[in-house]
């Protein structure tokens, strides 16, 4: 069965002066299907440059990179951004929701990229706004709501088009912590359902939630 990921000598770097300062080196990494992995190390270690790789949002990297067998690498900037809506779901570190979009139609834009009928999504945003019991916020703005209220947002956005991949860049980072218990069983539940989760987190007790943890230190992969 082929891997939902596989990235091969995968390198990101930038100019410095006659060198290069490297962010990613020689970082090899196949993820199953179904898998659930955690990515942990110091900060400035590289896991959410990583990250946005994985999820096609950063394109300056050299290497093989192969998403359930297409080579993601010889593809040009429009066709991995397709790739990602019909794909995938992230969660931000600092939310990315769209300020002129209420909290509803902010739910309903992963829908908007893929062939769901306007009934169905209006009744998946009414769910997924019960689920997250942010019925009540529907209406308001971005700017409107709490970090931690942003932060659910994002997340719910990232989950409501069942998305074959979520990955998700300290997802509980501004929650309480009943809040962030409440979303790391809501990714376990995806993931026994089949969703490939890999998040990125300091959490040791969020790491517990996955099947596999690997560690970066200064761009490598160490363990």
């Amino acid at each position: 069965m082929i891997p939902l990921i596989q990235l091969h000598n995968l390198e990101k770097s930038f100019p410095a002066g006659p060198s290069r300062t490297y962010v990613l080196r020689r970082i090899e990494l196949e993820v199953r299907e179904g898998e659930f992995l955690t990515i942990m190390g110091p900060s400035g270690s590289g896991k959410s440059t990583l990250l946005s790789i994985i999820a096609m949002l950063d394109h300056s990297w050299t290497g093989e990179y192969f998403f359930h067998g297409n080579p993601v690498h010889q593809m040009n900037s429009r066709q991995r951004a397709e790739m990602n809506k019909r794909n995938m779901g992230f969660v931000f570190q600092s939310y990315h929701l769209i300020d002129d979009l209420t909290v509803a139609e902010n739910l309903d834009m992963p829908l908007s990229y893929r062939d769901v009928k306007k009934s169905e999504r209006m009744a998946l945003v009414a769910d997924t706004l019960d689920r997250f019991h942010m019925v009540g916020k529907k209406d308001l703005f971005p700017s409107q709501l709490s970090g931690g209220q942003q932060q659910l947002v994002g997340i719910a956005r990232a989950v409501i088009a069942s998305p074959k991949l979520i990955l998700a860049d300290e997802p509980t980072g501004n929650l309480h912590s009943v809040q962030g218990k409440e979303i790391m069983e809501l990714f376990k539940k995806l993931n026994d359902e089949g969703t490939t989760i890999i998040q990125v987190t300091h959490s040791e007790q969020n790491a517990g939630y996955g099947h596999r943890t690997i560690e970066l230190a200064d761009g490598w992969i160490v363990k």
